[in-house]
């Protein structure tokens, strides 16, 4: 009597479920189609980074930069998309793209789906390159198979002529011979050259790692620094903080409208220490402790002094950098230290070049809904140079001493910089190994009879026919004219 019993299905041990899972991603890891879709991935973020306008460097030193900064980016993009396409956008880290968490985590995936593909090709290719055979069954030399020649016998057809015809054409030579008499010979150049697509996969690794140590690592700040001023590279309280002080503008020319060149005697101090000091142009920057400082422009600053109109105490003194311009007015503001009020001044000058600022007091009376502050203007009061006024409604007198000049430095620390070259050098010492020097081998069978069979192979971008159309001619060449067989002999008439 038969007897049914009704199992439950097997239950899968956790250990077989984990190699099935990591077998599965790491197959995800090697695939092309994946590391595609990264690249895509990436490629459409930095499409974005360098389309939509994005937050300076400076921005994110302090909440009160990166409300000024975003507050510029909201006039942009608000009478487009709408307060909630900013917000949106803002909220993707999409004004930053390049430092975002979003592009930071793209770049690290690529990094370990190259790793894992290059750990997954490395055995396969090592292989390929350190185990070779020399002696190949017969199938392999049938000559009706591509790439196969067989010649003649000849008495110069020798496994020792076949060995120097390879070693004259910087072949590495091996040679085999078999119980039935045959001798293999077997000629590889270039060898190792698979391997440097290891070589060419790590330039990868190290532009990626280069990227990302800079979105991470790096700094890089704009500067306005008025002759005679000094001002701190990174946030205050850093250890170690730099300061930069411009000692000097020179533009010859400048007066007439047509500039000649511009420099700037830039110093930098750390700790209140001399680090270096270097007259800087466009493209001669100054380097100190990581960072570059590069020229990037200059500006009018005319020098102001704001007095308290009461006592004739001094609130302010010294230039006013004007980086922003109104109808091709240079502009600028000043703020009276310890108060909500201050000054913005326009510069303007003659046909002669006599110079004319306007003062238009202002007073901050709140926060606009981007955190920019809201402030009310006054009447305006206008100052030659030499000249000065008291500002109704404020009790300041404000007089105009001079116009100066502003330096703007891009201040710049790149950590992976150096990753980079090191990038570039490997990866174009791989490209160049691999198409310079691609391999060729040549399999040689000499029979008993004394016919020679030959196989070429190589890589794709090999001229294979001209390579083994070269050596069958020297071999041919070498081969000699057998003797001619001996002539019949005559018949006699010797019984």
């Amino acid at each position: 009597m038969a007897t049914l019993t009704a199992g439950r299905a097997a239950v899968q041990p956790p250990t077989l479920l984990a190699a099935r899972a990591g077998q599965a991603l790491w197959r995800l890891f090697t695939s092309v189609n994946f590391a595609v879709v990264q690249i895509i991935t990436l490629g459409l973020l930095a499409v974005v980074g360098m389309t939509v306008r994005q937050l300076p460097g400076y921005a994110f030193r302090s909440p009160g930069d990166y409300a000024i900064e975003m507050g510029r980016l909201r006039a942009i993009y608000e009478p487009a998309i709408g307060a909630t396409g900013v917000d949106l956008l803002e909220r993707l880290q999409l004004f930053h793209v390049f430092t975002s968490t979003w592009f930071g985590l793209g770049l690290v995936l690529l990094v370990v789906s190259i790793v894992i593909c290059t750990l997954d090709r490395t055995p396969r290719l090592w292989r390929q390159s350190a185990f070779i055979r020399v002696h190949q069954p017969d199938a392999y030399y049938d000559p009706s198979l591509p790439d196969r020649v067989s010649i003649a016998p000849g008495p110069g057809l020798t496994a020792d002529a076949i060995r120097e015809v390879l070693a004259r054409r910087r072949y590495t030579v091996r040679t085999e011979v078999a119980d039935d008499g045959v001798t293999y010979v077997y000629g590889d150049r270039n060898r190792w050259t698979k391997l440097a697509t290891l070589i060419s996969h790590l330039g990868l690794i190290l532009f990626l790692i280069a990227g990302l140590v800079t979105a991470r690592l790096g700094d890089e700040q704009g500067l306005v620094v008025a002759e005679g001023d000094t001002l701190s590279v990174q946030p205050i309280g850093t250890p170690g903080l730099l300061l930069v002080q411009n000692l000097g503008f020179s533009a010859p020319g400048l007066e007439t409208g047509s500039p000649t060149d511009y420099t700037t005697e830039l110093a930098v101090f750390r700790d209140g220490v001399l680090q270096a000091q270097k007259t800087v142009r466009v493209n001669d920057p100054l380097e100190v402790d990581g960072y570059t400082f590069h020229l990037n422009g200059f500006g009018p600053a005319p020098v102001v002094e704001l007095r308290d109109a009461a006592d004739g105490g001094t609130l302010w003194s010294g230039p006013v950098p004007l980086t922003n311009a109104v109808g091709g007015v240079p502009y600028g503001a000043v703020p009276i230290p310890g108060t909500g009020v201050g000054l913005q001044l326009l510069l303007s000058r003659d046909d002669a070049g006599a110079a004319t600022i306007l003062a238009v007091p202002y007073v901050v009376n709140g926060t606009n809904p981007d955190g920019t502050p809201a402030m009310v203007t006054g009447f305006p009061s206008a100052l030659g140079l030499g000249q000065s006024t008291t500002i109704a409604g404020l009790g300041v007198s404000v007089a105009f001493r001079s116009v100066s000049e502003y330096t703007i430095l891009i201040a710049k620390r790149d950590p992976g910089a150096y990753l980079v070259w090191l990038a570039f050098g490997a990866l174009i010492l791989g490209l160049a190994i691999t198409f310079y020097l691609p391999r060729r081998r040549v399999w040689s069978r000499l029979r008993a009879d004394g016919r020679l069979d030959l196989v070429g192979r190589a890589d794709r971008h090999v001229d294979l026919d001209r390579e083994l159309g070269g050596l069958v001619d020297r071999l041919v060449a070498l081969r000699g004219e057998p003797p001619p067989p001996p002539a019949p002999r005559a018949p006699t008439d010797d019984c």
